[in-house]
């Protein structure tokens, strides 16, 4: 059976990540494959901290905008594939795929240098019905 939720249980679910993100979170970019859901990490390239203060504004038609965080620059060269919420004690939140187009973050640049600025252009993340 494949099941379908209300605007309000959806737009519950997304706000459920700022509320667990709390004040201050970090978002993590690395290179390589992505982990299963919570894994060993790969290579740090660059960590944006501390994010926005509430994390994201409430949602939207299930759809959750995080606060873009300010630029950062890089601490280790690589290709950024994937990124890593974690509140701000560092444990984890929810990982998600990098890139510069049709990803969750998306990113001015996938070429990440040391002491080189990175931005992210765009985040969201969509709780919808199958």
């Amino acid at each position: 059976m494949t099941m379908g939720y209300s605007t309000t249980l959806r737009n519950a679910q997304m706000d459920a990540i700022t509320t667990t993100v709390g004040n201050a979170g970090k978002l993590r970019i690395y290179d390589g494959t992505r982990p299963a859901t919570g894994g060993t990490v790969t290579n740090l390239l660059a960590e944006f901290t501390p994010l926005g203060t509430p994390f994201a504004p409430a949602s939207v038609s299930g759809v959750l905008s995080p606060t873009l965080p300010a630029a950062t620059t890089g601490v280790a060269a690589g290709t950024a594939t994937w990124g890593r919420l974690v509140t701000s004690a560092g444990t984890f939140v929810a990982d998600y795929s990098a890139g510069t187009s049709g990803t969750d973050i998306v990113m001015n640049t996938t070429t990440i240098s040391i002491g080189v600025a990175v931005s992210v252009t765009s985040w969201t993340q969509t709780c919808g019905n199958p």
